[in-house]
């Protein structure tokens, strides 16, 4: 079992910077792997990024390539989302979640999610 809970959201004007942080229980955190979804008014969950539990690799939305980095600390239990050059179509809840596997990016296969933190980036 694993506990997520995300902070760090904000309003932030475009081309601003906001950082995600997820914390998470368990003594098991190294071994999944974490992601980031996004999920705006009226829109789907969204994959944005994600990293691995063996070898530190992540993989990203193209859209927030080259302004979005994810990184994780497991030694306190923490992954991180720093968002850069943020852009109005960012602006969505943003969650957390885990998986016991390789990396995914659909939401249907992550097991565990924090309970959302919203961005909101005006023009």
């Amino acid at each position: 079992q694993v506990h997520l809970v995300e902070s760090g959201g904000g309003l932030v004007q475009a081309g601003g910077s906001l950082r995600l942080s997820c914390a998470a229980s368990g003594r098991t955190f190294s071994t999944y792997t974490m992601g980031w979804f996004r999920q705006a008014p009226g829109k789907e969950r969204e994959f944005v990024a994600a990293i691995s539990s063996s070898n530190g690799r992540t993989y990203k939305l193209d859209s927030v390539k080259g302004r979005f980095t994810i990184s994780r600390d497991n030694a306190k239990n923490t992954v991180t989302l720093q968002m850069n050059s943020l852009r109005p179509e960012d602006t969505a809840v943003y969650y957390c979640a885990a998986r016991w596997g390789v990396v995914a990016d659909t939401a249907n296969e992550y097991d565990y999610w924090g309970q959302g933190t919203q961005v909101t980036v005006s023009s």
